[in-house]
């Protein structure tokens, strides 16, 4: 192992109360931000005027306050469109508006089959 994987010390040296693993399993090392980003941009847009309905396409709870500082404070109506039939309680009370994405895929995919920049058709896979 090298440095940056050796089990961090919190014991005086060669004294641990439980043997330390050679090696774990990390399932996940970092988070993506994208919420955080989401986040900040809606809440400076809406004070900055630039828009007058938002349209937020999640069900992640970690934009509850992002979207609470915008309908409550901001007093812009915002639509929540949410993936899954039982959106987030915290997300549906704070929304506007509360839709479900399923009637706005149809409608927003391309034709099938697609002419690919080869030339040659490309079709949509059978379970989509």
């Amino acid at each position: 192992m090298d440095a940056l994987s050796q089990p961090l010390q919190f014991w005086p040296p060669g004294i641990t109360p439980f043997p330390v693993p050679d090696s774990v399993c990390v399932v996940k090392t970092e988070e993506k931000g994208s919420d955080v980003d989401l986040g900040t941009h809606l809440v400076r847009d809406a004070f900055a005027g630039e828009f007058d309905h938002a349209v937020i396409v999640t069900n992640d709870t970690d934009l509850k306050e992002p979207l609470r500082i915008v309908v409550q404070e901001a007093r812009i109506p915002t639509t929540l469109l949410t993936p899954t039939s039982n959106p987030a309680r915290t997300l549906r009370d704070l929304a506007t508006d509360v839709r479900h994405l399923g009637p706005y895929i149809g409608v927003s995919q391309f034709p099938d089959p697609v002419i690919g920049p080869s030339g040659n058709p490309i079709a949509k896979p059978l379970d989509w």
